[in-house]
């Protein structure tokens, strides 16, 4: 028998919790709810949510400082739901722990596929022998990638980009997040090596390079490689 899920909503409009409550009881999530930060901090220990929804804008403290103080102990996933939509914001939040980012007004169903994406198990490449997605493979423990079969020549960066990727598929991540994990804190500002790398991987896994179905650019934060 399947597992329920069960969601954390921390928002103080009560007219978007009730929102959500009925959209997310209605595809068979359990729903708690706060109105606040402190409230929300308290509930997340005795609920032991599957997912947060977690607003920024929050009464008694910033939501920023909610993902922090979670990101401090779990590694529950968290989408940001926030009227905030500035770059810089939304580069923190997710270089901060958040899984997702999406802006108020918000559609339902938007957010319903965000959560199914999110509650796929992450994968942990140190322990999964073999990525599938679409036409890609990657033998983990052969250092090898694959299109239809074939196996694909990549260097030892792109090699390691492409595994971050497949870490964190259907997630976004941000432009330092990537830097930091391929090439070291000292590299966190030089996003031309992104920009350069991505192309090549675009190249050699996309069926075509130019309109890219897997290796998805978000403008001005990173990028999400998407489940196909």
């Amino acid at each position: 028998m399947n597992k329920i899920a069960k969601a954390l909503i921390i928002d103080d409009e009560a007219q978007i919790r009730r929102l959500l409550r009925v959209s997310f009881e209605s595809s068979n999530y359990l729903v708690e709810e706060a109105p606040n930060g402190k409230e929300g901090l308290k509930l997340l220990p005795l609920v032991q949510p599957d997912f947060v929804i977690l607003d920024l804008g929050l009464p008694d403290m910033d939501g920023l400082e909610v993902l922090k103080t979670i990101r401090s102990y779990s590694e529950v996933p968290i989408i940001i739901l926030s009227v905030r939509f500035d770059e810089q914001t939304i580069i923190t939040a997710l270089d901060n722990g958040a899984d997702d980012y999406i802006i108020k007004p918000f559609n339902v169903g938007v957010i319903l596929a965000r959560i199914r994406t999110v509650l796929r198990k992450t994968i942990n490449v140190s322990t999964t022998e073999v990525f599938i997605n679409g036409q890609l493979k990657i033998d983990f423990n052969a250092r090898i990638a694959a299109v239809n079969g074939d196996e694909i020549k990549l260097t030892s960066k792109e090699y390691d980009l492409l595994c971050i990727f497949a870490k964190y598929i259907g997630k976004i991540i941000t432009h330092r997040q990537l830097l930091k994990e391929v090439w070291g804190s000292q590299s966190v500002e030089h996003n031309q090596y992104l920009r350069v790398y991505v192309g090549h991987l675009r190249q050699k896994i996309e069926s075509d390079p130019k309109n890219p179905k897997m290796l998805i650019t978000e403008p001005g934060i990173g990028y999400r490689f998407c489940i196909i």
